[in-house]
């Protein structure tokens, strides 16, 4: 798969599921809203601060995001960290009209925080081949790009 092919993957997903190690060493994964990327290297996920992943995250950063589309049989797996933001900046960026019943004191809620996975190397897979993803690649992923909601992108454009 090229960059910008797996860039594609990324976009067209409206979800990943991370993975993360809990408080007692158990491996768990967790399907999460993600839309919101800066290249491949970086994706920020809205959540409660209340959640366990959140909770596990804060105490061992140590995690990996993977993408998927099962019609076209391809995988891009990202392993990394995650860091728990809960400036005004970030929250506000992935706030939505509707949150309100999720968070109901609105952007300031306490239970509200942005969960950025920060990609420090990867693996791809589909039909026709797998390979690895190296911290230069996603570097030249990355290079000038802003947070953007690439689903919506992707389907504006069509």
């Amino acid at each position: 798969m090229t960059r910008d092919e797996m860039m594609n993957l990324i976009n067209r997903s409206l979800f990943a599921t991370i993975g993360y190690a809990d408080e007692m060493g158990r491996q768990n994964v967790r399907r999460v809203f993600c839309v919101w990327h800066k290249g491949m290297g970086r994706h920020l996920i809205s959540t409660n601060t209340s959640s366990s992943h959140v909770q596990s995250l804060l105490k061992n950063g140590n995690a990996c995001l993977y993408f998927s589309d099962d019609s076209t049989f391809e995988g891009l797996c990202l392993f990394g960290h995650a860091v728990i933001h809960f400036e005004r900046e970030y929250r506000e960026l992935l706030w939505n009209a509707g949150d309100e019943k999720y968070y109901p004191k609105g952007v300031n809620d306490e239970d509200y925080c942005i969960l950025e996975f920060i990609a420090e190397s990867g693996r791809f897979y589909r039909y026709d081949g797998k390979g690895d993803l190296t911290a230069s690649d996603i570097a030249a992923s990355d290079a000038g790009k802003e947070f953007e909601n690439g689903y919506t992108a992707m389907h504006a454009n069509h």
